[in-house]
């Protein structure tokens, strides 16, 4: 569905759930791309938007600029301008971004032992 559809359109919270520290979390990153983005900041260290945008092949560049701007807001990423002309930005993780590691990791090894390869 096109995003202008979901214009006006309220996000979907946990908000009702406030009191959980699950539901917190998942409202900082449970939407779809925002793990793997954080998984590949993690893994590979600064990156391109080119260069997330082909490792996450499926993203919608918008909807990977809106998931870059939302976890910089929510202070896990920071972006540093590495060229003025044309203006292009590079990502890094926060020391509060790398302190998702331990469960970035931990889903890796869930899913290693009770998933397979599709």
């Amino acid at each position: 569905m096109s995003s202008r559809y979901l214009r006006g359109v309220p996000k979907k919270t946990y908000a009702d759930q406030g009191w959980c520290p699950v539901a917190r979390t998942l409202d900082l990153i449970g939407e779809r791309w925002t793990l793997l983005i954080l998984r590949d900041l993690l893994l590979k260290g600064p990156q391109r938007f080119q260069d997330l945008q082909n490792s996450l092949a499926g993203a919608a560049p918008n909807t990977l600029s809106a998931r870059l701007k939302a976890l910089e807001k929510q202070g896990l990423i920071t972006r540093r301008l590495y060229s003025e002309h044309p203006p292009r930005l590079e990502y890094q993780l926060t020391d509060r971004g790398k302190s998702m590691g331990p469960i970035v990791a931990a889903m890796r090894e869930w899913g290693k032992r009770h998933t397979s390869r599709g």
